[in-house]
């Protein structure tokens, strides 16, 4: 009779799942034990965090359900950042936690914590099995919760007696229609919803009514699989698209109808392209805090809107549409498509506009990165760092100053090849999204883009990618210290706000590391450069080093685009100028 541990790793390969993202501890060592003879690859990391992190970015990456697996008490509270992280970023993550023996709650046992309490409020669903044959069913409905419409987080709490118990799976596992599952392991989630043929020709009118449209395309265009389909749309109909999270990359920032970052805070040129707009076409995206919550900063009153979204509760939340349909993005453009007509819509004047906003915008950055003095200005580490990377590199950015200039100035060309840290803004956490990038590319060329502070905390991964054998490459922008809080304090102090403590800075400075150094320390390579004739060297010793590599770059903190948009919100300024 198999035990829980056995029951969990094969319910876990039925479902398609072959990898684990854990740190280990003693509620664990059965499960990990079971894993490992099954040929579960286990990829073990220094903090739960950053277990949690890195399969939330596995789950991105791959479009389905991804497995973290920590030990009870510290380790799940610990783990709790990147569960959120993952649920706001609409990812499915399986977050499954161990815990105290059931029977042994409320009685003072060790690390005796409520863990579904903790994390209930931050998943789609949470559960603990009753007792070891139940582990399938739930492990089961956990993925299906995680992967159906809006997809999400989902926690399992197991107790360590569970995985130790001789068990068969409880009566009616068989039959998975009695959990909500499909009658055959491992069935395809549910149909998207498709759009209706009424709302399809109301959608069309209103694209081939309008004079300077705008296509917005998000996530839901990569989880929906629709890159195709979107590339196919917009050249059906020559709208420009605009793209922003895991939409980015979608159809590459090279492409003639592709306008680039959709985010105002990034991309100035949307600042005049969306004021003259007269139809925005949001699909895939929520109209969130990103696109100014669908207010006068970034949008003009008078404008139609139409959105399209597989989360029926997003449309027009923040924002009145003339059309909201609730639809998957493939089918939806497909759809579209072939409803638009065999030839080519015509091209709008509008288009010719919208590319001089974008190379005035360049030339704004270009500007920027002329900049020859010492230290470095980031935009011109940046300008050289595009020219030194291939063009199918990836991407795993995190938050600060640093990474806003690269993410500015550097062009999306791979679909999943942009990962970001999503809603929550969890900082740092670019390092265990680039393991898990490196991990699912192995051939590829990848790069984490990080700055000094945000790498602090999860700078133990550099271990784990020693340890993983992933050659990825780490760039750390070193200005010591955290440079979009200074450059927040230094304009709070300039404006004489309150609060504000002249012109120094509170808790925002720090030591000029030789992050190069720590890597070697974990066994793997790097080097600091501090002049831009040293950086395409630099990334060529990296290719060629084959070995997880940091670049400690030597700049100044300059105030980031995203930064100036900042403050300017913070002003009441609708605009901004770099």
């Amino acid at each position: 009779m198999p035990n829980g541990a056995e029951l969990f790793v094969g319910a876990a390969a039925r479902l398609g799942i072959d990898t684990i993202f854990t740190l280990v501890g003693d509620h664990l060592n059965e499960v990990l034990w079971e894993a490992s003879r099954a040929g579960i690859r286990i990829v073990d990391l220094r903090h739960e965090s950053a277990v949690t992190h890195a399969a939330d970015a596995w789950a991105r990456i791959h479009r389905r359900p991804a497995l973290s697996l920590v030990t009870g008490g510290p380790g799940h509270t610990n783990s709790l950042t990147g569960i959120a992280t993952a649920q706001l970023a609409g990812s499915p993550l399986i977050a499954v936690s161990g815990g105290r023996p059931s029977g042994m709650g409320g009685r003072n046992a060790f690390q005796d914590i409520d863990q579904l309490g903790m994390v209930r409020p931050v998943v789609k669903w949470a559960g603990e099995p009753p007792d070891a044959g139940a582990i399938p069913a739930y492990l089961e409905r956990a993925c299906r919760e995680a992967g159906s419409g809006r997809q999400g987080a989902v926690h399992l709490s197991i107790p360590v007696n569970l995985f130790l118990e001789a068990a068969n799976a409880s009566p009616g596992v068989a039959d998975r229609t009695a959990y909500g599952f499909g009658s055959e392991p491992g069935g395809e989630l549910p149909r998207e919803p498709l759009c209706p043929p009424a709302a399809c020709r109301a959608a069309l009118e209103l694209l081939r009514a309008a004079e300077r449209p705008v296509a917005i395309a998000g996530s839901g265009v990569w989880w929906g699989r629709a890159e195709e389909a979107l590339a196919e749309f917009i050249e059906r109909t020559g709208l420009p698209l605009y793209t922003i999270t895991m939409g980015r990359g979608a159809v590459s920032d090279d492409h003639p109808l592709a306008m680039g970052y959709a985010d105002p805070a990034l991309n100035y040129a949307v600042h005049t392209a969306f004021r003259e707009a007269d139809l925005f076409l949001v699909i895939g995206k929520r109209i969130d805090y990103r696109l100014g919550m669908g207010g006068a900063r970034v949008f003009p009153q008078e404008a139609r809107f139409i959105q399209v979204d597989i989360h029926r509760p997003e449309l027009g939340l923040n924002r009145k549409l003339d059309l909201g349909i609730w639809a998957g993005a493939r089918e939806t453009l497909k759809q579209w498509t072939e409803a638009a007509g065999r030839q080519k819509w015509p091209e709008r004047a509008w288009i010719d506009r919208l590319r001089g906003l974008r190379a005035n915008w360049r030339g704004q950055l270009d500007q920027a990165a002329s900049d020859e003095s010492a230290p470095m200005h980031p935009a011109a580490f940046f300008r050289e760092l595009g020219e030194a990377l291939p063009d199918d590199v990836l991407y795993s950015w995190d938050g600060g100053d640093f990474a806003h200039w690269g993410r500015a100035m550097l062009p999306a060309r791979q679909a999943g090849g942009w990962l970001r840290l999503g809603p929550l803004g969890a900082i740092g956490s670019a390092l265990p999204n680039g393991l898990a990038l490196q991990l699912a590319h192995p051939e590829r060329k990848v790069v984490a883009i990080t700055g000094d502070g945000a790498l602090g905390f999860y700078i133990a991964e550099m271990d784990s990618l020693v340890r993983h054998r992933l050659p990825l490459v780490l760039l750390v922008g070193n200005d010591a210290g955290w440079g979009l809080e200074r450059e927040l304090q230094a304009a709070a102090a300039r404006d004489g706000r309150p609060g504000a403590t002249g012109p120094g800075t509170v808790a925002c400075e720090l030591r000029s590391t030789r992050y190069d150094v720590v890597m070697q320390g974990f066994g793997g390579a790097g080097e600091t450069v501090e002049r831009r004739d040293q950086i395409r060297p630099a990334i060529e010793r990296a290719w060629a080093a084959k070995q997880p590599y940091c670049i400690n770059v030597k700049i100044r903190g300059v105030r980031s685009p995203f930064t100036r948009w900042q403050i300017a919100g913070k002003a009441g300024e609708r605009a901004v100028q770099l």
